[in-house]
């Protein structure tokens, strides 16, 4: 039972705006007390997991109370290096969180609830960017360094293939950077960054034989982001400053958003909105929201109290939002809610957690 309504809460996690004025954080910051007044805040439940990439740790955050529940090392052995954890991955359907340890060229495997070290997974060198499909099939993880992404069962926690990016493109100068998989897990995206010109690259593979079935040129520094709706790729380009959105079945162009700094992207299921984050802003109009229906920009961007605003992660049922600030001294997530009018983000309260909090997920 517990599988099956954490497989249904993973469900609202697929995947997964312009004011000048300064942000003012609310008069009241207790999220406790916010949700006295929102008939629908007891769906905010759940954890939210930051990977802090200078302190070899993770942070677990109540996503209710948006309080610190605890700090977690990442395994090592002595005379190992130090973990530096990159990016978060929840799996619902094996009670598990996967952390991407770069320094160490693997992935440490956490239970969902205890927090307890599971086992670790090799990876390749440079691991960065990683994503699972909904049914935990598969977890892909980027390595930049080898130019490769190692494909693991998150269940036997075993490595099932190691894809090589397109050589040509890896001739190029080209570097596997982000990562995501369709909602049903048979399609896998990769954007290729590093290229010379105006363009990088998505590249679509089969997960069944690893094989490449298509690519798209797009922006410069690509990300990625999908959701179950609708049949979009939503590609962040943070130095082109606009959002490509591409057919995700077969990469034909379908429009252009222009977004400045575009580069982290969190969408939830059952909400239409697309919230990016404009990272090299130094926290003015940090945020964007994009109406996903019609594939426009929704309001004003928000401002952020903090620089560098990275990534995102959203609650099940939207009405949160916590935002990581990266930086080697930063120790900040900012939060925000959301009403059912008003799908612009607006800041609650902060949270102190480890230094550069980098990757982030939502626990639910």
């Amino acid at each position: 039972m517990k599988k099956y309504i954490l497989l249904l809460a993973m469900l609202g996690l697929v995947i997964a705006g312009c004011s000048e004025q300064a942000l003012e954080p609310e008069a009241e910051t207790n999220l406790e007390v916010l949700d006295q007044t929102d008939a629908k805040a007891w769906l905010t439940r759940g954890q939210v997991v930051v990977a802090n990439r200078a302190s070899g740790t993770i942070s677990v955050i109540d996503a209710k109370t948006a309080e610190v529940t605890g700090n977690y090392d990442l395994p090592a052995e002595p005379g190992e290096p130090t973990p530096e954890p990159m990016y978060v991955v929840h799996t619902a359907t094996h009670d598990r969180v996967f952390v991407g340890d770069r320094a160490n060229d693997r992935i440490a495997v956490f239970d969902d609830r205890t927090f307890e070290v599971e086992g670790t997974v090799p990876a390749g060198s440079g691991v960065f960017h990683m994503w699972a499909d909904l049914r935990g099939q598969q977890l892909w993880v980027n390595n930049d360094i080898d130019n490769t992404t190692t494909v693991i069962d998150p269940s036997s926690l075993s490595v099932i293939a190691t894809v090589p990016t397109p050589a040509d493109l890896v001739a190029m100068g080209g570097k596997p950077h982000d990562v995501i998989l369709g909602p049903w897990g048979h399609l896998a995206y990769v954007s290729v960054l590093g290229l010379p010109g105006d363009n990088d690259y998505v590249v679509q593979f089969n997960t069944a034989t690893f094989a490449e079935i298509g690519r798209a040129a797009v922006g410069k520094d690509p990300h990625l982001s999908l959701n179950i709706l609708n049949r979009w790729l939503y590609v962040p380009c943070q130095n082109s400053d606009v959002v490509v959105v591409l057919n995700r079945f077969t990469l034909a162009p379908e429009t252009e958003i222009a977004v400045p700094g575009a580069h982290g992207a969190g969408m939830s299921f059952h909400r239409r909105f697309f919230y990016i984050t404009n990272l090299p802003a130094g926290g003015t109009s940090a945020l964007y929201t994009i109406d996903t229906r019609r594939n426009r920009l929704v309001g004003n961007p928000v401002d952020s109290p903090y620089p560098v605003p990275h990534n995102l992660a959203l609650s099940t049922n939207g009405r949160r939002l916590f935002l990581t600030h990266s930086g080697g001294s930063s120790d900040k997530v900012t939060v925000y809610r959301m009403s059912g009018w008003d799908p612009t983000p607006v800041f609650v309260t902060e949270v102190t957690v480890g230094l550069n909090p980098f990757g982030i997920a939502y626990v639910p």
